[in-house]
């Protein structure tokens, strides 16, 4: 297998001095050196055509030398795997040094004019192990993988998957952290990203006063990612303090559009490059509910609802513009940036929320009308995604009734009764009155909706039936998802089956409403 190394971020940056994968607290340095676990009888269960071109190794899918690299059971030739050395608050609260507990980045690579870092996930403990094992399971494996391209085609900025492997060993997890811990298969996911970088490279460093350091991270990462900014000084640290701002503030709209919730927004899960990274107790709404997470672990403050990730990725970028404070040296124009965001996220919101609903000329009333239906979704239980998917097909001469249009979007009929039926009357009359003034027709509209409200979403019962079924050896359902969700926007007549509102059976069932931070 041939692939162009390029390493970058080893080799221009400083190195743990320390070599092994003992625990330690590391300083002076971004990363340390690693060697991945050799699995007992690693097999591959799927591959990401797309990436394997992306990466320019179409032609050794097949090879021994492919399963022994992304299982981590073979180290490429000139290659020092290693793991990255970060901080992060977590729940709010600064929790000092992470690192890539189970992360362990190969090498970096060049194909067509793009630079890709590859990274294994569940491929053994390093220094920032703390008490786990390093590992994953073939369970939280396959729901990283499909959703990674899965946002990828909804057009979220996203990490991508490029393979899957089992490991043949068995790993002890406790899904539910409720004191039942089990064997469980292991697995190994090879997640692909232009950087892994994150808010937290930048925390620890500016925790531990290192500014010598910081200021190297800070110049790596402006030459390599954001080059067009200029050379390091400190206007350059201020716009790349905005770029970084405003990419994701673009991320976590997309998010927002599609009814994405990440789950642990914490700032070692925030991608320098407004990148969506770290797959876990994610989930896609179902029910319209500003209010809801999947993550267990945030059950009881909700930090991370999906109402607030705006607001959380503004917190985020607060203790960003801290870590960067060394290299700026004044308040004032880091607060300016943040204020920025704030200014600029109404606007987004509101133009994505238009967006939706099919509206392309201004008007005014546009906030008020966002704000009523986002009102009235939350009066009963209403799939999000099969909403708006719906909604499409109104018809702007009124001839529609909206109700009737969109009924199976509700998840219990009989509550659109009384004052929720009032009040879904008069929305759809505000909407039938303000798409009077659109100048594009019914379908054109209908094409522009089609194109931001997608048919399909990784729903968490999905991932979870794939993963049932993958774990009895049948990796059809895996497949049959992955392909499925290449095409969101798209009819897809014959996949109709998974256009559909969550079962009643995975409303409670593990997997398919909460997860935990292990999933």
């Amino acid at each position: 297998m041939k692939l162009n190394i390029t390493d970058r971020f080893n080799k221009e940056l400083p190195a743990d001095p320390i070599m092994g994968n003992s625990r330690r607290q590391v300083s002076g340095a971004c990363f340390s050196y690693v060697t991945p676990k050799k699995p007992s009888n690693p097999s591959l269960v799927h591959v990401s055509p797309e990436m394997v071109e992306a990466l320019g190794i179409t032609e050794s899918i097949t090879s021994k030398d492919f399963l022994g690299v992304f299982s981590g059971s073979m180290v490429l030739e000139g290659t020092q795997p290693y793991a990255m050395c970060y901080g992060g608050h977590q729940f709010g609260n600064w929790a000092g040094q992470l690192g890539d507990g189970r992360a362990i980045n190969l090498a970096e690579v060049a194909h067509n004019d793009k630079t890709w870092a590859l990274q294994l996930k569940g491929a053994g403990e390093t220094p920032y192990s703390r008490t786990a094992d390093g590992l994953a399971v073939l369970r939280s494996s396959i729901r990283e993988y499909l959703c990674a391209e899965a946002m990828y085609y909804l057009g979220v900025p996203t990490t991508r998957s490029l393979s899957l492997v089992l490991s043949g060993d068995q790993v002890l997890r406790d899904v539910m952290y409720d004191g039942n811990p089990a064997y469980e298969k292991g697995a190994i996911v090879c997640r692909v990203a232009p950087s892994f970088i994150r808010f937290g490279n930048f925390e620890i460093l500016a925790a531990q006063d290192d500014v010598e350091t910081l200021r190297e991270l800070a110049d790596f990462t402006i030459k390599h990612h954001y080059s067009y900014l200029g050379n390091p000084s400190k206007e350059t640290y201020l716009a790349f303090f905005k770029e970084v701002a405003m990419k994701s503030l673009d991320m976590v709209i997309h998010w927002q559009r599609v009814g994405f919730v990440h789950g642990v927004m914490n700032t070692d899960n925030m991608s320098i490059l407004g990148l969506t990274i770290d797959y876990g107790p994610y989930g896609w709404q179902e029910g319209y509910d500003h209010g809801w997470t999947p993550n267990t672990t945030d059950k009881a403050h909700k930090r991370y609802r999906y109402g607030t990730q705006p607001q959380v990725v503004l917190w985020n970028l607060l203790k960003l513009a801290n870590a960067l404070y060394p290299l700026i040296e004044e308040v004032e124009p880091l607060q300016a940036i943040l204020g920025e965001y704030q200014d600029k996220l109404k606007i987004a919101y509101l133009t994505m929320m238009r967006s939706k609903l099919g509206l392309y000329e201004t008007d005014t009333h546009d906030q008020d009308l966002a704000d009523k239906l986002e009102d009235v979704l939350q009066r009963s239980e209403t799939d999000m995604t099969i909403f708006f998917r719906l909604l499409a097909d109104f018809k702007k001469d009124g001839s529609t009734a909206g109700l009737e249009l969109v009924k199976e979007a509700f998840y219990n009929p009989d509550e659109i009764k009384g004052e929720v039926e009032l009040q879904w009357n008069n929305w759809f009359l505000a909407y039938s009155e303000r798409l009077k003034i659109e100048q594009k027709d019914d379908v054109e509209r209908l094409a522009g909706m089609n194109a931001v409200n997608p048919k399909y979403v990784l729903r968490n019962y999905m991932a979870q039936m794939a993963i049932d079924a993958a774990d009895k050896g049948d990796y059809s359902l895996l497949d049959e998802l992955f392909n499925l969700l290449k095409q969101p926007y798209e009819e897809q007549l014959n996949m109709q089956k998974w256009f559909a509102k969550r079962p009643e059976w995975a409303r409670n069932k593990v997997g398919c409403s909460m997860l935990s931070c292990s999933s």
